[in-house]
């Protein structure tokens, strides 16, 4: 386990992280700056919200170069559309999108549905959702095959997770395989506008991360309805996260709810992760299990 980015380098490497629109190995094979550029620059894991909006205009470049975008549907509004880009297969309509402020990168295959309200930087990856009426501030990024509602803003989705319905997410990194339950919003700012603190893994202390910092939240854990993460919550790999009031503001892996310490048992754990990985048409590998067993034992 390297507790560098902790809880998403729990479950990858730093290579595997993805910021702006690709993760870092993907800009190293697009010719990008790739390691060499975000790695010294990624020393905690909020910087990944922090930094997003940069890489989305870096990568947004280094995907559009010398290439042509599908066009526009009629019922689209539109604001600086030569900011925009739409790949093979997208599906649009009557929505806005205002790339004014910052592109607008929509992936292969991806949906923005009827009502979303969109405002760039952003970036909808392959095979991923916008539901009716969302509304999204830049920075944005949602990874691949995900699906997301209600308000995002500044907030960095890694792929395969689900935030289908309302509730508030900002300033915040979602890892693979989450799920939020509906109503579920993360605070990002202290009622005081006091610095937000946050635990740091390595020094098992909570240090500074800015004035804003909502939720950060590893691979396979989930939110049951209604919950209400507080400013600068880190979740581990694999939570199922329900309790009473606003959560901890740190809930270690494999915690079963918030209020009573139980823990997730592996093989259930394990099952549900293989559920959640059949709802989208994959299954566990047997190098996926190996490195849950291997957390669970670590936690």
């Amino acid at each position: 386990m390297d507790d560098t980015l902790f809880p998403f380098t729990a479950t990858r490497a730093i290579a595997d992280i993805r910021i702006g629109i690709l993760t870092i190995r993907e800009k190293e094979q697009h010719g990008s700056r790739g390691v060499l550029h975000w790695v010294p620059r990624l020393t905690q894991p909020w910087h990944i919200f922090q930094l997003n909006a940069e890489a989305l205009v870096d990568d947004f470049a280094l995907l559009t170069a010398g290439r042509e975008s599908q066009p526009i549907p009629s019922s689209v509004q539109a604001i600086a559309p030569e900011n925009i880009f739409i790949e093979e297969g997208a599906v649009l309509q009557y929505c806005v999108l205002n790339a004014s402020a910052g592109p607008i990168y929509i992936g292969k295959g991806a949906e923005v549905m009827e009502g979303s309200l969109i405002r760039g930087p952003f970036a909808l990856c392959e095979g991923s959702v916008v539901k009716l009426g969302t509304k999204i501030y830049g920075a944005t990024t949602v990874g691949p095959y995900t699906v997301v509602g209600g308000e995002i803003k500044n907030s960095v989705f890694f792929g395969y997770s689900n935030k289908g319905h309302d509730g508030y997410l900002g300033d915040s990194v979602i890892g693979e395989w989450c799920n939020m339950g509906a109503g579920t919003s993360n605070s990002n700012l202290k009622n005081n506008a006091a610095e937000v603190k946050v635990w740091d893994h390595r020094t098992h202390r909570f240090i500074p991360a800015g004035i804003k910092c909502g939720l950060l939240m590893g691979d396979y854990s989930r939110s049951a309805i209604n919950t209400s993460f507080n400013t600068g919550t880190v979740v581990g790999v694999c939570c199922n996260v329900f309790g009473q009031g606003l959560t901890p503001k740190y809930i270690p892996s494999f915690s079963w709810g918030y209020d009573n310490q139980q823990k997730y048992e592996l093989e259930k754990a394990l099952r549900d992760i293989a559920s959640w990985k059949r709802f989208k048409g994959q299954v566990l590998t047997d190098t996926e299990i190996q490195n849950v067993k291997y957390i669970f034992e670590k936690s």
